[in-house]
């Protein structure tokens, strides 16, 4: 197989080339933002969207992009083409740092353009038994950044608050940590937002408690709706977690899992619950909606830059 090709300030290089400076804002202090893209059999899902929020972070952050949307969503799109990732599951990760400074703090020693990669490639957060059987979930100590201190819809390069709450779970024996608010209430895992059911009602935390309003997310909500459930957003705390009928993650990595023990409790039946397994069995078709999706070019149509 070739080496895999890297996007890199508008070119591709192969990834032993692809180097960024050590003086880069985005290795010395995480001054950066990042998006993560879903590629299903070459469908490129809500990649507009992604794509969006991807610009609204690094207008947030003051990091000027030079290169419109429709150039971005290009440079993914040919990212999957070029590394010939049209069947099965591509991962894309794009990035932008506010580029090279020096030691200091200050952003305005950033003189020159800012540093934006894509990366195409793959990604395996669980292995496939998990997804038919469940993962087990701990709650965490470490609690999620205050909204007065960075609001978690910016996805910033800096997620030592997050890696903080997996090694707690790591170390607790847990596929993954529940992370709370500065209160106590219940904000999301690690790297996935999460649901609970209860009699037939989906509930996920809102926006306004400090979450990432994930773009799976909000498609699984929709498919919720669609199949006759009440959806809401509220308030939740860890009683809820332990009492629900069913409980799962979503997220671009992950999809959708389902949780079966949180803390020792066994959540529902001790398996993915049927609400559960109706939105996964219908999460391909929704991926696979015109309007869902931005299909990549064949290779041939891609040209090195």
């Amino acid at each position: 197989m070739s080496e895999l090709q890297i996007w890199l300030n508008g070119r591709f290089v192969p990834k032993s080339q692809a180097v960024i400076s050590v003086f880069d804002h985005g290795v010395l202090y995480g001054d950066g933002c990042f998006e993560g893209i879903k590629s299903f059999d070459g469908k490129i899902f809500k990649l507009k969207e992604h794509i969006d929020r991807f610009y609204e972070s690094a207008h947030f952050l003051t990091i000027h992009l030079e290169r419109t949307r429709e150039e971005m969503m290009q440079a993914c799109a040919e990212a999957v083409a070029i590394n010939e990732l049209h069947s099965g599951v591509a991962y894309i990760r794009l990035v932008a740092t506010r580029g090279p400074g020096d030691l200091g703090i200050n952003p305005r020693k950033c003189r020159e353009a800012p540093t934006v990669y894509c990366i195409a490639s793959s990604i395996t957060l669980y292995p496939e038994e998990k997804y038919e059987r469940g993962i087990k979930c701990a709650t965490v100590s470490t609690r999620r950044n205050s909204v007065q201190s960075l609001p978690a819809r910016v996805k910033s390069l800096n997620y030592i608050n997050n890696i903080l709450g997996i090694i707690e779970a790591n170390l607790s024996g847990a596929d993954e940590g529940i992370m709370l608010t500065q209160e106590g209430y219940l904000s999301e895992a690690t790297v996935d937002n999460i649901f609970i059911a209860k009699n037939g009602v989906v509930k996920t935390p809102a926006p306004y408690l400090g979450i990432l309003e994930g773009i799976t997310r909000n498609s699984v909500m929709e498919i919720a709706r669609r199949e006759g459930h009440t959806v809401e957003e509220g308030t939740y705390v860890t009683f809820d977690l332990y009492t629900a009928d069913e409980c799962w993650l979503t997220g671009t990595g992950a999809d959708l899992v389902p949780v079966v023990e949180i803390d020792g409790r066994i959540i529902g039946e001790g398996a993915p619950g049927p609400i559960f397994r109706r939105i996964r069995s219908l999460w391909r078709d929704y991926i696979s909606e015109p309007g869902h999706y931005t299909p990549a070019p064949p290779k041939a149509a891609v040209v090195p830059r």
